[in-house]
């Protein structure tokens, strides 16, 4: 079931499927690490953006990229194999992110995460489809 929130969401299909693999008790250690990762890394998009609006001259240009870093590195554990057939997409996300935070362009913000979320959520599906497929 969806839920409604006051405050942006800009991880929506990583943040739910990272808290679905982390909801079952017999998931690896990295599935939970995948999930907080994913909610620091959603505080942090937040909090960029809250600045981007406000015009503020400090838009979060240290904590986010790090903490997309630290997504992109557990939800790669978590995946393994899975991985990198959609490395360069993420990558190229991720930097699209860190530019429009350096240019303050809101607009490409919004538009780079929607790639960005599209991109781990699916390295996360796969590597949950893979884990769960009787044939393993």
């Amino acid at each position: 079931m969806a839920t409604t929130s006051n405050e942006p969401t800009f991880l929506p299909l990583t943040l739910s499927t990272a808290c679905t693999i982390s909801r079952d008790p017999d998931s690896p250690r990295s599935a939970r690490e995948v999930h907080w990762s994913a909610i620091r890394a959603d505080a942090a998009a937040a909090e960029a953006w809250a600045t981007l609006l406000a015009g503020c001259a400090n838009t979060g240009r240290h904590q986010l990229p790090r903490r997309l870093r630290e997504l992109c590195t557990a939800a790669g554990l978590y995946a393994g194999p899975a991985a990198p057939a959609n490395q360069s997409r993420i990558n190229r996300a991720g930097a699209r992110i860190t530019e429009a935070v350096t240019d303050r362009d809101g607009a490409d913000f919004a538009e780079a995460f929607v790639g960005f979320d599209q991109a781990v959520a699916t390295v996360l599906a796969r590597a949950l489809t893979r884990l769960e497929s009787p044939a393993r």
